[in-house]
């Protein structure tokens, strides 16, 4: 890959650059988790991000099952980059020549990835999945292999009470999904949903306090822009006996909360799927990028409310896109490569189903091959539909500035989807109540973070003292805002104090709408705090801060941090104060 400037501009796209792959810590632990059933847990301990998970903090992990009847699967592989120690201690457990089927929940590459070695070990094995996973394994392993498709309610018997039962389970996060549920020892394999990016030595759950933001934040990232999807997979799981254990494909497994983390999940899709507007993503599974770019972009749209239907062009069936686009006020395309008959086919339905006035933006996949977003680009808004964003242009390997770029273009089409939905909320609430809400008054701070490549900032109002000791501070933080992503437990950032006075001309620098992955901090003077957050030089005071815990709202965060330094400029000046004439807006 050649170097390229970080969200610099070119025409009028985005363009966004690479970063450098550093060595992590892997190991490999196994464990018998339940009567003739051996997880076998890649522990990727460093890993300081997964896809569009800007806060991963605690590693990752990827598992894989051995189930062991008067036959054998194995449910899954991992990571090409666990490759031999995955197979040695694969090879430690069983005889390769004795596994008779290789359960497939997925094809993305961290569960897949060694699906070719395992075969060419064990060229006996029939590989199980869905229809789609099988086409998809058929495209990368280039090989023949003995293959048994299997739909929602399909069983197969491993023997020894081991029968497997097999639930469709699409866009959890790929089409291609299916969970497996075995009637003896009633776990239930579901890859990617109720997973967590989290790395510890403890094979399960039993500290739902320490997993729970991990939890949540991998749902958002992922499993919440698809929570009609979700919904879907828990009515047909309800279907199933009880649950005892889900062994799920990251972090660890899940048994001593069950319900309670089922229940989660169904609580929050049923809050997405309320959503009265909705946004079409489209992608190309398994194409470049497109996948990631197309979570990161609905992970910012659902910031907003508004709910996300996610299609992947080279699977769904055109009566399911004219159903889609025939309800969604906003569209968004991943290019697909040129050459994939099937996406360019659902491009044509998406095109002919399009309507005025919907919003459209659109996104190259990086796969090399990609159709071209302008003339695409030049059909749709001949329709009379608007252009959202500008088109995000993907000409090296993603970075994390990519897809925060990729966040905070969803975000604003969220924002302009919801507007008139906004104006109404504001206008609904009693006016005495609006104007004594509106008497609470705050002062005026900036909030600024940096966390590797990326930087942000925001005006805030809502702020208070909250602790003495430790000593901390509590700021609201509205979810749609695109510092939100930073400001998880863990990071760091700066809380610059306005001077009355002498506040407006940041006060209005730090309001203006930036284009996604602009620069906030360009033509204001700065310095680098001890915790790297840019420090304003016009503040009357910062401090250093560190976010200890969060607290969901409807509408906003509760960020609660403890502060480690600070300094007033200005020993004699005020703080800017603020005064709203109504509670109910900004």
């Amino acid at each position: 890959m050649k170097a390229g400037k970080k969200g610099c501009q070119q025409g009028d796209g985005i363009m966004v650059a690479t970063a450098t792959q550093i060595q992590k810590r892997l190991t490999v632990e196994t464990k018998e988790i339940a009567q003739e059933t051996t997880t076998i847990r890649s522990l990727d301990w460093d890993r300081d991000r997964f896809d569009i998970e800007f806060g991963l903090k605690n590693g990752t992990t990827y598992n894989s099952f051995l189930i062991r009847g008067s036959k054998t699967a194995l449910v899954d592989t991992s990571h090409e980059k666990f490759r031999q120690l995955y197979l040695d201690t694969l090879k430690g457990l069983i005889d390769p020549s004795q596994i008779d089927y290789l359960i497939i929940s997925h094809t993305e590459p961290d569960h897949s990835g060694l699906v070719k070695d395992v075969l060419a070990l064990a060229p006996q094995a029939i590989v199980v999945g869905s229809k789609v996973a099988i086409q998809f394994l058929e495209g990368f392993v280039h090989q023949p292999f003995e293959k048994k498709i299997v739909k929602n309610g399909d069983r197969l018997d491993l023997g020894n009470g081991h029968e497997l039962e097999f639930v469709i389970a699409p866009n959890l996060h790929w089409p291609d999904t299916i969970f497996t549920f075995d009637h003896k020892t009633q776990i239930l394999f579901t890859c990617d949903a109720f997973g967590m990016h989290y790395c510890s030595s403890s094979t399960f759950d039993e500290d739902l306090a320490t997993i729970e933001e991990d939890f949540r934040y991998y749902y958002d990232c992922l499993m919440g822009p698809n929570a009609r999807s979700v919904l879907s997979a828990l009515k047909r799981m309800k279907e199933l006996p009880e649950i005892r254990t889900i062994g799920t494909g990251h972090g660890p497994l899940l048994h001593h909360n069950v319900t309670e983390l089922v229940g989660r999940y169904r609580q929050w899709s049923q809050d997405q799927a309320k959503a009265d507007t909705t946004v079409a993503v489209f992608y190309a599974s398994d194409y470049g990028y497109s996948d990631r770019l197309s979570q990161a972009i609905a992970h910012g749209i659902t910031k907003t409310g508004v709910a996300v239907e996610m299609l992947d062009l080279r699977s769904a069936e055109p009566q399911e896109i004219t159903e889609v686009v025939g309800i969604a006020s906003g569209l968004v395309i991943g290019m697909p490569p040129i050459s994939d008959v099937n996406a360019q086919a659902s491009l044509s339905t998406i095109l002919a189903a399009a309507k005025p006035k919907q919003s459209v933006g659109f996104f190259e996949s990086g796969g090399g091959d990609d159709e071209s977003v302008y003339p695409l680009r030049i059909k749709f808004t001949d329709l009379g539909l608007t252009e959202a964003f500008p088109a995000i242009l993907v000409k090296e390997t993603p970075h994390e500035t990519t897809y925060q770029v990729c966040d905070e273009a969803g975000t604003d089409l969220g924002q302009l989807l919801s507007r008139d939905r906004q104006i109404n909320k504001i206008k609904s609430l009693d006016a005495d109540l609006e104007k004594a809400l509106g008497r609470i008054s705050g002062g005026l701070y900036i909030i600024t973070t940096k966390k590797g490549d990326l930087s942000s900032a925001m005006l805030a109002s809502w702020v208070s003292q909250a602790s003495f000791e430790p000593l901390g501070v509590t700021i609201a933080v509205a979810k749609d805002r695109a510092i939100e992503s930073l400001l998880h437990v863990g990071d760091r950032f700066v809380l610059n104090v306005l001077e009355e006075g002498n506040y407006q001309a940041l006060m209005k620098h730090f309001l203006k709408r930036f284009a996604p992955g602009g620069d906030r901090f360009a033509g204001v003077k700065t310095q680098p705090a001890a915790n790297g957050s840019p420090i304003l030089t016009e503040a009357l005071a910062y401090m250093e801060c560190e976010v200890s815990s969060r607290m969901e709202l409807a509408d906003h965060w509760i960020i609660y941090a403890t502060v480690d330094a600070g300094r007033v400029s200005k020993p004699d000046a005020l703080t800017a104060v603020h005064h709203r004439k109504v509670g109910n807006y900004y």
